[in-house]
């Protein structure tokens, strides 16, 4: 597995409570675009409409400027391939308790051992939104392992 790009601020903004692989589709140039690391996830987000998962505002330069069509959108819907029954699951889970879908990381995802082609994925997180003081909290608990890592010389 191969990391090309990661929503940090995602993980400081939302509380994880679980991650699902999901699929992206994308034209031929955008898969070159995303295998040479040209993506940005942030601002990013993930919704559910018509019984499909689509990835909007999730930024995809063209991989050569001059080639790409005329009319392409680098920020583009791009549909998010998910079982049904994967789907349905957030569906239930969305509505019943106010969470939100948060794109984490786009990384390549090998097909075997000797092959050099491989899928890229998305990781997208069934999040709920942090409050301030949680934040606040979670960057005094931070500077507080930095500062015990420094003094015992680890």
């Amino acid at each position: 597995m191969t990391i090309i790009a990661e929503n940090r601020k995602a993980r400081y903004d939302y509380n994880i409570l679980e991650t699902i692989d999901a699929g992206i589709e994308l034209k031929g140039f955008e898969v070159k675009a995303v295998k040479n690391g040209r993506i940005n996830l942030a601002g990013s987000y993930a919704v559910i409409r018509g019984g499909e998962a689509w990835l909007l505002n999730a930024d995809i330069p063209a991989y050569q400027p001059a080639n790409a069509p005329p009319d392409y959108d680098p920020q583009r819907t791009r549909r998010l391939l998910l079982k049904k029954s994967e789907i349905k699951s957030l569906v239930g889970r969305l509505h019943e308790k106010g969470l939100t879908l948060a794109p984490l990381k786009v990384y390549i995802k090998n097909a075997s051992a000797g092959s050099a082609r491989g899928r890229i994925k998305l990781e997208i997180g069934l999040a709920k939104s942090r409050k301030k003081a949680d934040k606040r909290e979670l960057i005094r608990q931070r500077e507080t392992k930095r500062e015990i890592m420094r003094r015992t010389g680890m």
